[in-house]
């Protein structure tokens, strides 16, 4: 069985460190930018651990309005393949089932040195019940497509996690494409 723990600064220091090793750097906001929105509510940070509160992964939830935004889902290296990442996310949905629920991959559609991960990574999330929103962004500089569980979710809506979350400056290298 797998739980999630709220209290994620039980994990913080596995939590940052597969966060760092998870995501390249061109897509990793500031740790410390995620903690301070974590402190403030705006921002959930959730330890995936199993019953005898081992370490799996993380997610880290943007809560705004009746959206949330699963910002980084990790599973640490030595649970993958083990059907964790499906268990948390189907939790996820479950914790969330009252918000629309909303997340973004790298492109799937260009050249890319990781384009064979970027297409499983798309195919694990279709599996898992997730849909490609009919529009794309630019993310900081990364090409993302959008994807929803069970709702739909326009540009604007979207655009808006960003814009009542971080500061104008960081919501201006975001752009539709």
């Amino acid at each position: 069985m797998m739980k999630f723990n709220p209290n994620y600064k039980d994990n913080l220091e596995k939590i940052e460190y597969l966060y760092l090793t998870a995501f390249p750097k061109n897509e990793r906001k500031p740790f410390d930018l995620i903690l301070e929105k974590c402190n403030n509510g705006s921002i959930e940070i959730i330890s995936i651990q199993n019953d005898n509160s081992n370490f799996l992964g993380f997610a880290i939830i943007i809560l705004n309005n009746d959206m949330v935004l699963l910002d980084y889902f990790a599973i640490a290296p030595e649970s993958r393949g083990q059907n964790v990442g499906s268990t948390a996310l189907k939790m996820l949905f479950e914790r969330y089932k009252n918000k629309r629920f909303i997340l973004e991959i790298e492109n799937t559609e260009i050249e890319s040195d990781n384009l064979e991960e970027r297409k499983r990574r798309k195919a694990f999330y279709l599996k898992n019940g997730m849909s490609v929103m009919p529009f794309k962004v630019n993310l900081i500089g990364v090409e993302m497509e959008v994807l929803t569980h069970n709702c739909e979710v326009t540009y604007e809506e979207y655009y808006s996690i960003y814009e009542n979350t971080f500061s104008d400056e960081y919501c201006s290298k975001i752009e539709l494409i």
